[in-house]
């Protein structure tokens, strides 16, 4: 028995440094380092309108300045009916008297009194850029929200008896959606035919382009036009030259209709301001667009070597 238990005493001890030399081995295994996670800007493409679109959907100074502007016109609207000669359609526009005929008032649809700023977001996080289906898909969804401020000023307009047209730049075909969707929100639009899309025919008038012009020309053959209501300067007159001269030179004669006739809304995320920056070129690639763009900016004069 002696003997037996001297012989388990070294065996057990063994035992007992084996463990715990497998113990201290795992703990001091070493452990491979985690990987920092990835920057959220290194793994989404940059998109030169994100911030416009968040600026349009989410700033309370987007929708404080829609609201002013057609709390403005609201302001504006009893003189412009009490007026007899008033009228807002542009020099060549006005092909009958204005004196005496019923009141209308002329909006343009899209980030006039629509928002489509959903579209603009799906494109921000697509990384894409607008195209005819995914617009036309965007269309038929009926989905656009109001402008804050355009619903009651349009309700309080057709109030008082003037008729409000619809004169877009969304293609003709796309009237039913469209008429859907202003309905829909309780826009006043008793008629479709005061839908005016592109493509709309005006006798004894060719429109060039997507210009408006033949559009609220036709408006003003039975209509004084009280106001118009837009967020491109084609909203309101036709350019000769779609160039930055070219822009300020139609508007000047005009300048003192703005606040009073004519209301402009803001629309930092398209419109025909953009290429007017290069050239109206839309097959130059995007690098191309976006250095012409850069070329563009104003940086003022630099200061001296040595100021302070």
């Amino acid at each position: 028995m002696a003997t037996t238990r001297t012989f388990a005493r070294p065996v057990l001890a063994l035992a007992l440094l084996a463990a715990l030399a497998g113990c201290a081995t795992t703990a001091t295994a070493p452990v491979a380092p985690t990987p920092p996670p990835t920057p959220v800007a290194d793994s989404v493409p940059a998109h030169d309108n994100l911030n416009a679109v968040l600026w349009q959907q989410g700033s309370v100074e987007y929708r404080l300045i829609a609201g002013q502007t057609y709390r403005a016109a609201l302001g504006q609207l009893d003189r412009a009916i009490k007026t007899p000669d008033w009228d807002a359609l542009p020099k060549g526009e006005r092909t009958v008297p204005a004196r005496g005929l019923p009141p209308a008032v002329i909006v343009d649809v899209d980030e006039t009194v629509l928002d489509n700023s959903i579209y603009q977001a799906r494109l921000v996080a697509t990384n894409s850029g607008f195209a005819d289906a995914t617009w036309n898909q965007w269309v038929e969804e009926r989905a656009a929200t109001a402008v804050p401020g355009a619903l009651p000023f349009l309700r309080e307009a057709a109030a008082r008896g003037v008729t409000v047209y619809y004169v877009t730049n969304r293609a003709t075909d796309l009237g039913p959606a469209t008429v859907d969707n202003l309905r829909a929100l309780g826009f006043p639009l008793a008629d479709a035919g005061q839908f005016m899309g592109l493509g709309t025919v005006v006798e004894g008038c060719e429109a060039r382009g997507s210009d408006k012009g033949c559009r609220r020309q036709l408006i003003g053959r039975t209509h004084r036009v009280l106001m118009q209501v837009g967020d491109q300067l084609g909203d309101f007159l036709d350019i000769g030259a779609n160039t930055p001269a070219g822009r300020e030179a139609a508007v000047g004669p005009y300048r003192g209709w703005v606040g009073e006739r004519w209301f402009v809304l803001p629309n930092p995320t398209y419109g025909s301001w953009e290429p007017a920056l290069f050239g109206n070129d839309w097959h130059r690639s995007e690098a191309e667009r976006r250095a012409a763009k850069r070329a563009t900016l104003r940086l003022g004069t630099p200061a001296p070597a040595g100021h302070e």
